[in-house]
């Protein structure tokens, strides 16, 4: 799995409230940590689905793996992944955690794979799944055995940062080499926090490039900080992406 570098100039992104942020520049090569910071509301979230190709930049420009953005949103898209976005990758409180799984890695199958994948046996295409499921648990640190009930729990019986996790591991079974995650630390107690820059910092180190908004940067990321606007933009990206279907 190799990461993407991720470069930005002066970008910028305008709604009908205004400007959810703007000026913003950075340079990170593959495999980097990128951390997102800067106040509630102001565009944190926005960024994040810009550098993932989910939302388009109304002024400035990024280049992801070679893929210039605004242009080539869609060619972001295929190499990126979201996780713990509101109103985006929103997690299922009735369904259980091996729900979840079987869900995403059936949506691989069908729609994130290759031709090639596509006329492979049926038990070849099945085990491959589940390898992806595997690998990408591991990533995110979720040990199944250490759930009440095992990938029957629900959803809603998991604790803050199982779900997060979880949300994690869905976003990595289709092997992304982007990938984002939104409010990293929130509401999580300070070993919790500690955790979840730890992880961050290893799926990074093994090769794929994160941007995560933070409230406080992990050590050695490369930060990046928008500033506050007059109004909240950040509540209201997650419903215009989901409009979009774009997650």
């Amino acid at each position: 799995m190799h990461g993407v570098p991720v470069t930005a100039e002066h970008l910028g992104l305008k709604g009908p409230r205004g400007w959810a942020f703007r000026e913003v520049s950075l340079d990170a090569g593959p495999g980097a940590l990128i951390a997102v910071e800067g106040p509630s509301g102001s565009g944190r979230t926005c960024l994040l689905l810009a550098l993932t190709g989910r939302m388009k930049a109304t002024e400035g420009t990024a280049t992801v793996g070679g893929h210039r953005l605004p242009k080539k949103l869609a060619a972001v898209r295929r190499i990126s992944a979201v996780a713990n976005v509101p109103g985006v990758t929103d997690l299922e409180p009735a369904l259980t955690v091996g729900e979840h799984l079987r869900e995403r890695a059936l949506l691989q199958r069908r729609f994130g794979g290759s031709l090639r994948d596509l006329v492979r046996p049926r038990a070849e295409r099945a085990a491959g799944a589940g390898q992806r499921v595997s690998d990408a648990l591991a990533a995110a640190g979720l040990d199944l055995r250490s759930l009440p009930k095992g990938s029957r729990t629900a959803v809603r019986d998991l604790e803050r940062i199982e779900a997060l996790r979880l949300s994690v591991a869905l976003a990595l079974v289709g092997a992304p080499r982007l990938l984002a995650v939104d409010d990293a630390d929130l509401k999580l107690s300070q070993t919790e926090r500690e955790e979840m820059q730890a992880l961050l910092a290893s799926i990074a180190a093994a090769g794929t490039t994160v941007v995560a908004v933070c409230g406080k940067a992990p050590a050695g990321a490369v930060v990046v900080r928008t500033e506050n606007t007059e109004t909240s933009h950040d509540e209201e990206a997650g419903d215009a992406l989901a409009a979009t279907g774009r997650a």
